[in-house]
């Protein structure tokens, strides 16, 4: 495991780390404190989110990186209460019980298929590039994000009108973190920064020719 510090502008990474964060997650090799300070909260301020802070959060995504320059990601972003209650329709009911205190909601899909017409087998991956840029450009901001998988996709495609060529991925709550009494009871346990499998475990073995095969008589 490598030792040598890493620092920011004015302290030791390692220092720059939250301590609430610190209480679940020691990273193996030390990142920059923006990865591991990140996390998903589900309670939310009763605090508006500007115009400019929401489009600059956007802006990050905009500048993900893409496969062949195409871009896929798009947004479907509620900051009013009439688009709030659309979303609320089609978000399955544990999630509604906090999301509803999030002051914007972004439903994250993508295009396709190609400019062309062609389908685009990148426009997942891509996207989900866009959403980290998102987590990370609100987290530099102030703000958090959390994922919402758990929502009806046939419903929000009805609703919104949604073309066959646009993928729908997941709505992100975005907004200020709240006080743990915002939170319904239910979630207390959870509302803390989880932690994550040994890196080792991701890295998956490369069979190099020859390895794991019986010799031949």
């Amino acid at each position: 495991m490598s030792t040598t510090p890493i620092t920011t502008e004015d302290q030791p990474i390692e220092q720059a780390y939250s301590p609430d964060v610190t209480k679940t997650r020691q990273p193996e090799y030390p990142v920059h404190p923006l990865f591991l300070n990140r996390w998903s909260p589900r309670s939310y301020a009763d605090r508006p989110v500007s115009e400019e802070v929401l489009y600059t959060v956007l802006e990050a995504a905009r500048w993900a990186p893409s496969s062949s320059n195409q871009q896929p990601w798009r947004f479907y972003v509620a900051k009013e209460q009439a688009e709030h209650e659309v979303f609320q329709s089609f978000i399955k009911p544990r999630n509604k019980l906090w999301s509803v205190n999030a002051p914007v909601l972004i439903l994250v899909a993508s295009q396709n298929v190609k400019e062309n017409g062609d389908p685009n087998g990148a426009h997942a991956f891509d996207t989900g590039a866009a959403w980290a840029s998102i987590a990370l450009q609100a987290r530099l901001l102030g703000l958090s994000t959390r994922a919402i998988g758990g929502f009806d996709q046939a419903a929000a495609r009805e609703l919104l009108q949604v073309p066959a060529n646009i993928s729908l991925h997941a709505v992100i709550a975005l907004g200020y973190r709240g006080d743990l009494d915002s939170l319904d009871p239910s979630f207390h346990e959870q509302e803390k920064p989880n932690t994550r499998r040994p890196l080792g475990e991701s890295i998956l073995p490369i069979l190099v020719s020859g390895e794991g095969q019986s010799e031949q008589e």
